[in-house]
């Protein structure tokens, strides 16, 4: 049995696999030494541990995974099973480098764009011959709706309304910033995979993170749904470091 960690901005999200499949999923928030050393006592089999971190977290859980396991923590030096090319990969995002693993994972040998919509919307290509090339930082959906309220004097902080149809013509100032966050946040998504499936022949496409479900509805292109895609990644990281 192996332990995932990854620790988020908003959450940390801890899963056990056993023989390549998740057993145990959790979602909590700041992770604390407790949590985690109760879950080792519930699942002594756990022989090696994995940690990525895109805030700093308490040092004591590295502690522990190291006491109680074969521990590795991602990290720029890391050992991956694709070759970056990134011109800065010490300061490219952990959560992006563990979501390209998993794409990895899923499509082997094949040209794949992941988009992670979660703080931010990132977007990732990983060519077919095993080459993380880099891609793309826009805000997420949150950050555009608070972007809107903290810039400006007279505009309202809004939720975003996931579950309604939201139309192109607003007929109210809640209604208008629906509009220009949400209707146009799924054009440039549209727009971003056009790009990239003019480049990169027979692309498969990835969607993960927070809002995943609300792309995964609205966009027009045949994407895959992946919630666990870090998870699955930082799995085959693990996997990797502990055969090489």
């Amino acid at each position: 049995m192996k332990l995932i960690i990854d620790i988020g901005n908003t959450c940390s999200k801890l899963a056990v696999f056993e023989k390549g499949g998740i057993i145990l999923l959790e979602t909590t928030g700041e992770l604390a030494p407790t949590y985690l050393s109760d879950l080792l006592e519930k699942f002594p089999e756990i022989h090696s541990s994995i940690i990525s971190g895109v805030k700093p977290y308490d040092e004591n859980i590295n502690t522990i995974l190291k006491s109680k396991t074969r521990f590795f923590q991602l990290d720029s030096r890391a050992r991956l099973p694709f070759r970056v090319l990134y011109k800065t990969p010490g300061t490219l995002g952990k959560d992006r480098i563990a979501a390209v693993a998993g794409a990895m994972e899923l499509y082997p040998g094949n040209n794949v764009l992941v988009i992670d919509a979660g703080t931010c919307i990132t977007y990732d290509i990983l060519t077919s011959g095993n080459e993380y090339l880099g891609g793309a930082i826009s805000p997420g959906i949150m950050m555009r709706f608070k972007s809107l309220n903290t810039f400006t004097g007279n505009l309202p902080l809004i939720q975003p309304e996931y579950e309604q149809n939201i139309e192109v013509v607003g007929n109210s100032t809640k209604n208008s910033i629906l509009s220009g966050v949400q209707k146009a946040v799924v054009a440039e998504v549209e727009g971003m995979i056009e790009d990239y499936k003019n480049r990169f022949p027979g692309l498969k496409i990835i969607i993960t993170g927070g809002d995943y479900k609300y792309f995964d509805r609205s966009l027009k292109n045949n994407i895959f749904a992946a919630p666990n895609l870090v998870l699955t990644g930082l799995n085959k990281i693990l996997d990797f470091n502990e055969k090489n």
